[in-house]
């Protein structure tokens, strides 16, 4: 859940010491200021919870021509997801990072509950990559603003004008003191009430827009049939399907339970059932139902994942072919190279928290031995998969031996080889054309851990 303190669920002001800020209903933003004249990283970055305003903001980038990308993720942000998010940024107008721990691809013995959540230092982190040309000029004048009269409708200081909807306001701030700009301000503001197609000519010359706002939706949103309780559950949840603490933990146990789901899902059989969804068996059929739903609610021209899930990433793009969508395309899904640790080339991942002090220097085991299965297969022609995949189980098996005298637990789920398009396992020898993909999972301590290295092709 999003902190309270970060959340307005209707129209209101926000005062603080030095400026008053006043915000259109169910925009999830931070006030700026606090004192000292500088604003807030929530300031920056809008944040949408409610689809419908959404879905208003996307209506006036397109009317716009302007392209969207979308980056989507579970939070616990890292420089992973960083790295998404730049590229994305460098190659459209706006981008939108979603936000959302999805509990169908977690079976119910998975970590969701302990999943980490860290919304304010998800946008700390994402308020870094805000171009300096925005950042400063927002920056700027917000300053100039401090003091100042009122606008408009006695809020002073950096007020934001909208897009000509309520939840679009937070796109656009606008800076406008007494006299001339206050009028212009004000003008703007009851054009923007009284309609909702007002071009980007309608504000005035203070206005800003955020390239990079976030989508962070609840449960109810994503899955709006899960509110409505299977008989199992019926006992246990009041009307509105929560459990009688309010906690909601028996609709997200519903959507972990194959057997209990209802409504929409989607499956891409003979991918998503091989090599990674053999160990989690419902992974990708919950990938592929709550990725399907964000591109229906952003309507993305792009879309970017990283490559350490390449088996996800690839088995989106085909989905989007099968499904003959166009909002992103398959050839518009980009896959981004995984971003690892500068030190010993461990691969990002959120889940990397989860590890030990003790465990950590055992991390990049995965990483190493498929550096020698791949290393094996560069060196001669005629070597197998099989072979290569031999030297990364003994590899880690090794590791295994040495970490266990320093009593961490280090243990192979599976190392294995595939073909790109189709999943096949490859066993027999690989060449310098078979483009194929090196994956493997492991455990270290109770933090599984995933990477893949890519033979005869890039992304």
């Amino acid at each position: 859940m999003i902190p309270r303190s970060l959340i307005r669920t209707a129209t209101r002001t926000y005062t603080s010491s030095s400026a008053q800020t006043s915000m259109s209903a169910n925009v999830t933003v931070k006030p700026p200021g606090g004192g000292g004249g500088k604003p807030g990283p929530h300031s920056l970055i809008p944040v949408f919870q409610d689809l419908a305003g959404l879905r208003r903001w996307r209506r006036h980038a397109r009317r716009d021509g302007r392209g969207v990308g979308v980056v989507p993720t579970m939070g616990a942000l890292h420089e992973g997801h960083a790295e998404l998010v730049r590229r994305s940024l460098a190659q459209n107008a706006f981008t939108v990072l979603t936000l959302f721990v999805n509990p169908t691809q977690f079976a119910p013995h998975e970590d969701l509950a302990s999943y980490p959540r860290t919304l304010p230092r998800d946008l700390e982190l994402l308020r870094t990559l805000l171009p300096p040309s925005y950042v400063g000029a927002y920056e700027e004048r917000y300053r100039r603003a401090l003091g100042q009269e009122p606008a408009s409708g006695g809020s002073g200081g950096g007020a934001m004008a909208g897009l000509g909807v309520s939840e679009s306001d937070p796109i656009r701030w606008v800076f406008a003191g007494a006299g001339e700009k206050g009028r212009r301000r004000s003008s703007a503001s009851s054009s923007a009430s009284s309609s909702s197609s007002l071009s980007s000519s309608s504000y005035p010359a203070e206005t800003l827009e955020s390239p990079l706002v976030v989508f962070a939706p609840q449960r109810e949103t994503m899955y709006p049939l899960s509110t409505i309780p299977p008989e199992a559950f019926l006992d246990e949840l009041d009307a509105d399907g929560r459990t009688a603490n309010g906690d909601g933990a028996a609709g997200e146990a519903m959507l972990q339970d194959t057997a209990r789901q209802r409504g929409a899902f989607v499956e891409v059989k003979g991918w998503g059932d091989v090599l990674e969804g053999e160990s989690r068996p419902q992974f990708f059929r919950g990938v592929a139902t709550v990725c399907t739903k964000l591109f229906n609610a952003v309507e993305p021209d792009h879309a970017y994942f990283g490559q350490k899930d390449i088996q996800q990433a690839l088995l989106l793009k085909l989905m989007l072919k099968d499904l003959l969508c166009n909002a992103p395309s398959a050839d518009n899904l980009h896959i981004v190279p995984t971003s690892r640790d500068p030190v010993d080339s461990l691969a990002l991942s959120s889940r990397n928290a989860y590890l030990l002090p003790e465990e950590r220097p055992y991390a990049p085991t995965l990483f190493r031995a498929l550096s020698l299965a791949r290393e094996y297969l560069a060196a001669d022609p005629n070597a197998t998969a099989t072979e290569a995949l031999d030297r990364a189980r003994h590899y880690i098996e090794e590791t295994a031996v040495r970490a266990a005298v320093e009593k961490v637990e280090v243990r192979l789920d599976h190392v294995d080889c595939f073909e790109r398009t189709t999943f096949a396992r490859v066993r027999g020898p690989v060449g310098s054309q078979r483009e194929v993909v090196l994956v493997g999972a492991m455990w270290v301590g109770r933090t599984r851990l995933i990477d893949n290295l890519l033979v005869n092709w890039d992304v």
